[in-house]
């Protein structure tokens, strides 16, 4: 699974609320504000982080000033976790040896899979041939 990440900065200040009379509820109140508007677009939150940020001051100055943010994720739709279309070519598995045997353990003919009309033609190459236990040669 793959994810996307959003970071946003976290509330600097209280937001007023009915019944909320602290600065403390007022500032978890805000927080909360953000973490269910964010919820509510499909994000997921992550943590909370503080982190230097340097910034210019004057002409020729700079200074560090900390900020904190919100970390949220949400999982990025990829191909492998798409649904197959309809249209697309259905693969068929190639049958095994128990599919292929009979009851009477003689063999019998499996089921033709149907080639596409640019696929090359199967041949086989020496690297194809297999060693029987008895030491002969077999074409697999």
């Amino acid at each position: 699974m793959r994810y996307e990440y959003k970071v946003v900065p976290a509330p600097q200040k209280g937001a007023k609320a009915k019944g909320v009379k602290t600065p403390e509820g007022r500032f978890a109140n805000a927080v909360e504000q953000v973490l269910n508007q964010m919820g509510q677009e499909g994000w997921e939150y992550q943590r909370a982080e503080l982190l230097p940020s340097e910034e210019r001051t004057g002409l020729t100055g700079s200074a560090v000033n900390w900020r904190n943010v919100l970390v949220f994720r949400r999982a990025v739709e990829t191909v492998a976790d798409m649904p197959a279309e309809e249209d697309a070519p259905q693969v068929r598995p190639v049958p095994g040896p128990e599919e292929v045997l009979g009851s009477d353990d003689t063999p019998s003919a499996p089921a033709p899979i149907a080639a596409e009309a640019n696929d090359p033609p199967l041949t086989l190459k020496p690297s194809d041939e297999a060693e029987t236990p008895e030491g002969e040669t077999e074409k697999t």
